[in-house]
């Protein structure tokens, strides 16, 4: 009985190490793959989003811009045609949570600095200071990256457009009238289609890691 065994061991061996790899195929080939959600207006809080696109529950996309940068030079969609991109809306005299937001956009920059295909995209929300030299000056104090990330300004009433018919993270006004925006602490994940993919919280450490891991799955949807 012994010998038997000792005859057929390595056979036994073998199949058993085939068997744990056709186990791992199964269990990969049926893992579901993760894929993001497209968000759409009729998904987002109806506080954040303008009355006529509340209903909307397909093809929204972000519409076209065009804006100033830091540099001086004129950004539009074309900038971010067929790239990933993180969007935010802020302005640098913020003394709350602004300034988290931008340590936590710069931490972004250096985490992506070797994916390419990845920008980042800042809007002022009072473009009356945010002048186009006090957004350089505020660009080189917090070390942006002039090629991957631009903090744009503009005429406020398309900031404001923008960013409540687009994006969907400001609330309907502030205390100066009907385009003084409350802006939201939300970082907007958006695919080369301009769909928002993703919402995460732009002062929190641990969104920052969902942002990048969910960036990790966008890439690997666009790979198909």
């Amino acid at each position: 009985m012994i010998r038997f065994f000792e005859k057929y061991k390595r056979f036994a061996g073998v199949m058993i190490v085939v068997s744990v790899i056709i186990i791992i195929l199964f269990y990969n080939a049926l893992k579901p793959i993760p894929v993001l959600p497209i968000y759409q207006p009729a998904m987002v809080a109806s506080e954040l989003v303008d009355e006529e696109l509340q209903h909307v529950k397909k093809y929204h996309r972000i519409a076209d811009f065009a804006f100033i940068n830091q540099n001086g030079q004129t950004v539009t969609q074309n900038d971010y045609e067929g790239f990933i991109y993180v969007a935010d809306f802020f302005f640098t005299t913020c003394p709350t949570i602004c300034p988290v937001m931008t340590d936590n956009m710069v931490f972004l920059q250096q985490q992506l600095a070797n994916v390419p295909n990845v920008k980042l995209l800042s809007h002022t929300v009072t473009p009356e200071i945010d002048s186009v030299p006090v957004l350089k000056k505020y660009a080189l104090k917090k070390g942006v990256d002039d090629t991957r990330w631009n903090l744009v300004t503009g005429k406020k009433k398309e900031i404001y457009t923008l960013a409540r018919s687009s994006y969907m993270v400001v609330k309907t006004s502030g205390d100066g009238g009907p385009f003084d925006m409350i802006h939201t602490e939300n970082f907007v994940l958006v695919d080369p289609q301009g769909r928002i993919r993703g919402y995460y919280d732009g002062t929190q450490t641990e969104a920052m890691q969902t942002l990048l891991d969910d960036i990790e799955i966008l890439q690997q949807e666009l790979k198909k």
